[in-house]
Order: C-alpha cells, then structure tokens, then sequence
C-alpha cells in the first residue's frame, strides 16, 4: 500500500432516499412533536436558581418569625395569631426542603428524585395557600392588636407598623412561593 492513499479520506455520499407509494409500508407510524410552549423547558433549566429562591424565602420567612418572638412585649392579651399558628417555622421548613430537593435535581436527575422534588413542591405550595389564608385571617383579627395595650400613641404606631409590614411580607414570600411550586409540580408531571 501506498503511503500517499493511507492517509487520505473517502467520502461516500449517499443518495437521498426515495419514497415509492407501492414500496411503502401498510403500518403506520406515529409522529411526536415537542410542546411549542417554551414554558417547561425554561423551567428545567431555571430550576437550580428557583430552588435556590425557595431556599431564601424559607429562611426569610424563619427569620420574620424569630423576630415576632423578639416583638413581644408586656402586657400583651394573647400572641398574634400568625405566631400562633406557628407559620413561618413549619413553612420555612416546608420550602427549604422543596427548594433543596429542586437544586438536587439540577444536579443529578433520577426517578426517585424527579417524584420526591413533585412531592415537596405539592405540600410547598399546599403551606403556601394554607399560609395566605392564615395571614389573611391575621392581618384581619390583630389589626388593633397593639393599639389597645400600648401605653404611648407613637409605641403603637411603630410596633402596628413594624406587625403590619412583617405580615405584608410573608404574604408576599407565600404568594411568590405558591407561584414557584406550582409551576414545578404541575408542569414536571408525566404525560
């Protein structure tokens, strides 16, 4: 063999193939096609910076708790009914959990990981539409809660405004929460 054709390539081309109605085959075939909607692919590839959200607003909303444990003072008639019902610590945890289980998958998607991430992101978002109800009904029963017991106008305006503006927040971390779980445990889901 000659050292000048061993290092030189072929290339073969192919005809293209030819479609005759009386050669084809009588089973036919289905075609699928992507979704058009770009929806679930943009959230496939946000999901490691949306977990990390879920993560933040749940140590967020741990911390808007802890400082209601630091608001109260004496004498107070009973504790806030957010506090009561104990909210922003088992909502926290709640969200933590689903947000680690989504950057979990980014990393490394399994089976089990895919239904455990569906799982947590369902009981997210249940937490965050029980949490909007509940701090509905708390912005409604201690709108005067300080008012009443203070024994200064200006200590009641600014621990009204201080309860008031805590309260606003964690609706706006649970209503933004209800939207992130929501679109990962509606639109992850086989079809």
């Amino acid at each position: 063999m000659d050292s000048n054709t061993a290092h030189n390539p072929v290339f073969l081309v192919f005809p293209p193939d030819i479609n005759v109605p009386g050669l084809q085959s009588a089973d036919p075939t289905a075609t699928t096609y992507d979704t058009s909607s770009p929806l679930p692919k943009l959230l496939a590839t946000k999901m490691k910076i949306l977990g990390a959200m879920q993560i933040l607003f749940g140590v967020m909303n741990f911390s808007f708790g802890v400082v209601f444990i630091f608001t109260l003072e004496n004498p107070y008639p009973r504790f806030p009914f957010i506090f009561v019902s104990g909210y922003p610590f088992w909502s926290s945890v709640l969200f933590i959990n689903s947000g680690a289980f989504l950057v979990a998958l980014e990393r490394k998607t399994t089976e089990t990981l895919v239904k455990l991430s569906q799982i947590m992101n369902s009981l997210s978002a249940l937490a965050a539409i029980a949490g909007i109800i509940l701090l509905t009904f708390g912005l409604i029963l201690d709108q005067q809660f300080f008012c009443g017991y203070a024994e200064t106008i200006s200590q009641c305006q600014a621990v009204a405004t201080l309860f008031t503006g805590i309260l606003i927040m964690l609706m706006a971390f649970s209503i933004i929460e209800l939207f992130i779980s929501l679109s990962f445990s509606v639109m992850r889901r086989p079809f």
